[in-house]
């Protein structure tokens, strides 16, 4: 079998490094607690124990609500589900499961059939989890005994990761990916770099693509240059927008 390879003679043996994704764990020993998500992991880690069948998880965006959602579900074996799709619920409400919803932020809430499932979780005794970026006073809600069962909700606030948080989460990803980092590198990182969780994950993945790429360490000096790289895509990005 003896083919050309003519056309692949120009390609740098760098180009061939491949960014392998590294699969989110939901295990509860890969969650990094913090100040920041203290009261949210404790709460995760005394289900079922709760004082009532509702929590509601508020934070900004990056800032972890949904990956503590996510352990939470993984735990209780919840269901999960986009706020904007519960509408699929209202022939089949499994009572007796517990559900994550996620991003309800005030828009496509469809109120009676939250309202329906609120109630059936209650009546069965099984659990919801809801994230949201903001608190459900500002979802504007027009129905009133929805949003008396919302006020009766259990609301945790899941604040911006601190510098302790993102050191953590930062050491953890790179550990994920078998990668050794020295303290500087994180140091340098954590007072320059976006304040949340995604962020890290993005610059942890594209430190370790270009390292691979290139053969180099994982070094302050590298990751001077992602950041440098990933400020301007998002510079690039936003003038695209005006």
């Amino acid at each position: 079998m003896g083919g050309d390879n003519s056309k692949y003679s120009n390609i740098r043996a760098g180009q061939l490094a491949l960014d392998l994704p590294v699969e989110k764990s939901f295990a509860r020993e890969d969650l990094v607690r913090g100040k920041a998500n203290s009261t949210a992991v404790d709460l995760i880690d005394a289900w079922p124990n709760w004082p009532g069948s509702v929590v509601i998880l508020a934070g900004p965006v990056g800032c972890g609500k949904s990956h503590i959602g996510g352990v939470w579900a993984n735990k209780c074996e919840a269901r999960i589900l986009p706020m904007k799709a519960i509408g699929e619920l209202s022939e089949d409400r499994e009572n007796k499961r517990a559900l994550l919803l996620e991003d309800a932020d005030g828009s496509d809430i469809e109120e009676n059939a939250l309202f329906h499932i609120l109630n059936a979780k209650r009546s069965a005794n099984a659990s919801i989890v809801i994230t949201s970026r903001n608190w459900p006073s500002d979802w504007n809600i027009e129905l009133a005994d929805l949003s008396s069962r919302l006020r009766a909700a259990q609301l945790v606030e899941i604040g911006e990761p601190d510098d302790e948080l993102l050191s953590a989460v930062l050491y953890k990803l790179f550990a994920d990916r078998q990668l050794q980092v020295d303290l500087n590198v994180v140091e340098y990182l954590v007072v320059r770099m976006e304040r949340s969780l995604e962020a890290a994950n993005q610059i942890v993945a594209r430190m370790d693509a270009v390292a691979l790429a290139q053969k180099r360490n994982i070094t302050r000096k590298l990751a001077a240059k992602i950041l440098t790289e990933i400020e301007s895509t998002a510079t690039l990005n936003q003038l695209k927008l005006l």
